[in-house]
């Protein structure tokens, strides 16, 4: 039972690992979110060259492929299916707004409270997550409560030992998983950041829970946000839709400011470097 005063106490071993990969592979690539929360501003269709207008720290061509790719998710919808038509957010893609809010909180309390964009700082966070077999990992070093072993934690989360180690060192530096000592063989064990993910993974869970990743694309059921609720301006994008409409009337009691405040650019990114980030999952 909860301590009353207390956020509630979310299992990382009770989730399910490959379906909250799955979602996270949807969501965790870079500039979804700055995407998501720029539609999200417009009552209605934006085409492409106007996503870009308001994100003039990447190119209107790889806001193009994030769409495309968005779309092929079931994040964004297009009033009809020709080249250069409209985009918006679909009842699905609405729906992530307790999920983004959950991730931003667990950001500035266990990653860094330095001021940032909130969908930098979304993405940041997300950055650290979204990795294939990243939540496996952390699953079997929560599962161990306490320290864990190399081989162990291999085993458990049904990896090659190349693979194993690759996560490993990639969680190490994000800030997830720390090893408790500096000789070969010496255990692994979750970082506060690390302990504290439960929330997050139950949020990506739930959101994930009412259709099926590889086509489905049906509104999630209402849930309030896995930490505390935040009560702030309806969602913008979609109103148009009866079915996204409908998904916001159901969802009400989950709606936050996540999505009631424009993105705050970044400084412009080099063609070169936009140039490089593929619009892929990133897996």
């Amino acid at each position: 039972m909860a301590t009353p005063g207390l956020p509630p106490i979310f299992s990382i071993a009770s989730i399910d690992a490959q379906r909250v990969e799955e979602a996270l592979a949807r969501i965790g690539p870079k500039w979804t979110t700055w995407t998501a929360m720029t539609l999200a501003q417009v009552r209605g269709p934006v085409r492409v060259r106007d996503v870009a207008a308001q994100l003039p720290f990447v190119s209107e061509q790889f806001v193009g492929k994030r769409l495309a790719t968005m779309h092929a998710d079931g994040l964004v919808v297009r009033g009809y299916d020709r080249r250069g038509a409209p985009y918006q957010l679909s009842a699905l893609g609405t729906s992530l707004a307790p999920v983004l809010r959950t991730v931003s909180d667990w950001s500035r309390t266990h990653l860094t409270q330095e001021p940032m964009a909130e969908a930098e700082r979304v993405e940041d966070a997300l950055r650290r997550l979204h990795l294939r077999h990243s939540t496996a990992v952390i699953q079997a070093l929560d599962s161990a409560d306490g320290q864990m072993r190399f081989v162990h934690i291999a085993e458990a989360a049904g990896l090659d030992y190349g693979l194993a180690r690759q996560r490993l060192v990639r969680l190490q530096t994000d800030g997830l998983v720390t090893r408790t000592g500096s000789r070969h063989g010496d255990p692994y064990v979750l970082t506060d950041a690390g302990q504290a993910l439960g929330a997050v993974y139950a949020s990506v869970e739930h959101w994930s829970q009412p259709f099926s990743l590889r086509g489905g694309t049906a509104a999630p059921r209402p849930t309030a946000a896995a930490t505390r609720t935040h009560v702030g301006v309806p969602l913008g994008a979609g109103a148009e839709s009866a079915r996204t409409a409908a998904a916001l009337r159901r969802s009400a009691a989950a709606s936050n400011v996540m999505f009631s405040h424009a993105p705050q650019p970044e400084p412009r990114v080099p063609a070169a470097v936009t140039a490089q980030s593929a619009p892929g999952r990133g897996r």
